[in-house]
């Protein structure tokens, strides 16, 4: 069941949040709400009656608008036009009459916004702003924010709550969706707990108000998680501050003197793609034990900075240095079998091969070594042996190593893919976007491991647009804008807020 039996109620001027993992039933219910999943039994009441759902424009129609976890603007077109799309009223587009509306709706926001400006230019944040604007354009009464920060700086997620306090003035009902408790706190007028389909607990603005942060924040993972609270208890994501005491979540820096395992010196390589810009000029370098970390909005080189260390993309000038030599000229196989490894943002797409069965993905880049081929043909005794023992070794939950790797949760696909990398005798590993869209637990067994690797004596670089997960893991964090190096950032107090001036380009760059 993806939802079993739920009820809640969003109330005007308030701010309803929604807490709960992955498969706590979040999405099938924003999905009803939507009009994009009908349900097989209950009601849904808009102002006291009941009302049918069954189209996502019977939800306009009933004043509920959603704003998706990721922007759903076209880029090309400008904002009005973003705004005018699906217009029906009349043959012609009134177009004056709609910039006179946006002026409206964005004062009442208290936000400025372009309307010749294209989307595809905008920052994530003022995207939202757009996206929200959308949704209230057509007189929406109920407002679904899903995951709204998980790709904003610290200044675009402080603009957010702004824009949720001007909300709640003129009485719009907001359901927010979020597994950042600090987040939910802030924000919460009331909060709902689901796990596996069904509401486990409430909060609401009474008991909010006269318990502490720490028993509130106590109180929902026991609900979220039950028996294995312990296990994420310290997650960053359910911590109540975004910044908590420097090393509360492991951070590894690696010794001052420590050898260096992998370098770029002046590193480049050529845009694949409109909106890859590739890289330029990138100088970084990662010591023995350390977790480096790089930051920055999507889009922005993060892809080519990986796949030029891992040798899948050419480097267009300088050099990749591993142990102190060039390795630049390498292929993918060559820099694997000196210790480099890379884990994808892609994990279905590029991570493994979803028609393969889960033993044969996790030897896909060994294929021809003894023992697991002989002759030209797979040895599928030692690949199975082998494979149920790195199943076990990193928590994989499927029904047999022979079972058919798409078949997978997203979750444990990515504990696949990290058997494979971080297995024989791994020293540097590229990690691009580890944990995105995993539930907390395998966020908490995914970070562990990242740690492991670094103080063991290996290193990692770590690509996130969450800037929770970097402050939670590296010591440094370096920013990325349009395929350049824009600055470097100590962890430690305040390195979050400094962190996003670099990403939204303000403030003095700090040499890498």
């Amino acid at each position: 069941m993806a939802n079993d039996d739920v009820s809640l109620a969003a109330r005007h001027g308030e701010v309803h949040c929604l807490l709960g993992e992955n498969g706590a039933g979040k999405s099938t219910l924003i999905s009803i709400l939507s009009g994009m999943l009908r349900p097989d039994a209950g009601e849904i009441r808009v102002d006291g009656k009941v009302v049918s759902i069954d189209a996502p424009r019977a939800a306009l129609e009933f004043g509920v608008g959603t704003v998706y976890q990721h922007s759903t603007l076209v880029p090309a077109l400008t904002v009005l036009q973003n705004l005018l799309l699906g217009e029906t009223r009349g043959l012609t587009l009134k177009t004056e009459a709609a910039r006179a509306r946006l002026a409206e709706v964005a004062a009442t926001l208290g936000v400025e916004v372009d309307p010749d400006a294209p989307a595809g230019e905008l920052a994530l944040g003022r995207q939202q702003q757009v996206e929200i604007v959308k949704a209230l354009w057509r007189g929406s009464r109920v407002l679904i924010l899903d995951e709204p920060t998980s790709m904003l700086t610290p200044q675009g997620v402080a603009e957010l709550q702004k824009v949720l306090r001007r909300l709640k003035e003129t009485g719009i009902a907001v359901i927010f969706i979020t597994h950042k408790l600090h987040e939910a706190l802030a924000v919460a007028d009331r909060i709902t707990i689901l796990r596996a389909g069904r509401v486990v607990g409430a909060l609401d603005t009474a008991q909010l108000a006269a318990t502490s942060r720490e028993e509130v924040q106590a109180h929902i993972v026991r609900l979220m998680f039950g028996e294995a609270s312990r296990e994420v208890a310290d997650v960053a994501e359910l911590r109540t501050e975004l910044e908590s005491e420097e090393g509360a979540g492991g951070v590894e820096e690696g010794a001052p003197d420590a050898d260096a395992l992998l370098e770029l010196v002046r590193a480049s390589a050529r845009a694949v793609g409109g909106f890859d810009p590739g890289i330029e000029d990138i100088s970084l370098m990662i010591r023995e034990g350390e977790i480096l970390g790089v930051a920055g909005l999507d889009g922005n080189g993060q892809r080519a900075l990986a796949e030029v260390i891992a040798g899948e993309r050419p480097a267009a000038a300088g050099e990749i240095r591993l142990y102190g030599a060039p390795v630049q000229r390498l292929d993918v196989s060559a820099r694997q079998k000196l210790g480099l490894r890379y884990v994808t943002d892609d994990r279905l797409g590029e991570g493994i091969v979803t028609s393969l069965p889960v033993s044969l993905n996790l030897f896909l880049k060994r294929i021809g070594q003894r023992p697991f081929w002989r002759n030209g043909r797979i040895e599928r005794r030692s690949v199975d042996r082998e494979a149920r023992l790195l199943v076990d070794a990193f928590d994989v939950r499927t029904p047999s190593v022979s079972t058919r790797a798409g078949a997978l949760s997203g979750g444990n696909v990515q504990k696949v893919v990290l058997a494979r990398e971080l297995s024989f005798d791994p020293k540097v590993v590229v990690f691009h976007k580890p944990t995105y869209g995993l539930d907390l637990r395998t966020t908490t067994t995914v970070r562990d491991m990242i740690r492991g690797l670094a103080r063991g004596g290996g290193a990692a670089l770590v690509i996130s647009t969450d800037l929770d997960e970097l402050l939670d893991l590296c010591g440094r964090i370096l920013v990325l804008s349009r395929g350049r190096l824009i600055g470097e950032v100590e962890n430690g107090p305040n390195a979050g807020e400094r962190v996003g001036e670099l990403m939204i380009g303000v403030g003095d760059v700090v040499a890498a």
